[in-house]
């Protein structure tokens, strides 16, 4: 069952079924939403641009996203990106980019089964 999919994964499913009244079929409706969000293309660019306002801007929105969903292995990464570009800290990201895109391409693989 993709439900216990997730949760292997590291979703916490009681707190996102908890967020969504309790109604799986609305949980995997937005989950089903990630794959298609062009944030996490376009965190790549802001940040290949060093446009550190526009990167921060589109992780704190990615952030609320994953957060909502209880996406663990998604949450932490872009969290932890978050406040470093809350910070403007002109770093390298890419460490993060690949931790994101491992994660994304987990779960996109999971959900697409939903």
């Amino acid at each position: 069952m993709i439900i216990d999919e997730l949760r292997t994964y590291g979703v916490d499913i009681d707190t996102a079924l908890q967020r969504c009244v309790n109604n799986e079929a609305l949980f995997i409706k937005l989950a089903k939403k990630i794959p298609d969000t062009a944030q996490f293309n376009d965190l790549k660019d802001a940040l290949k641009e060093k446009d550190l306002d526009k990167a921060f801007d589109i992780a704190h929105a990615l952030k609320g996203i994953v957060s909502n969903l209880a996406i663990t292995p998604l949450e932490k990464p872009i969290s932890e990106m978050t406040e470093l570009l809350r910070e403007r800290k002109d770093i390298d990201y890419s460490q993060y980019i690949e931790e994101i895109d491992d994660a994304y391409n987990s779960f996109c693989e999971i959900i697409s089964r939903a």
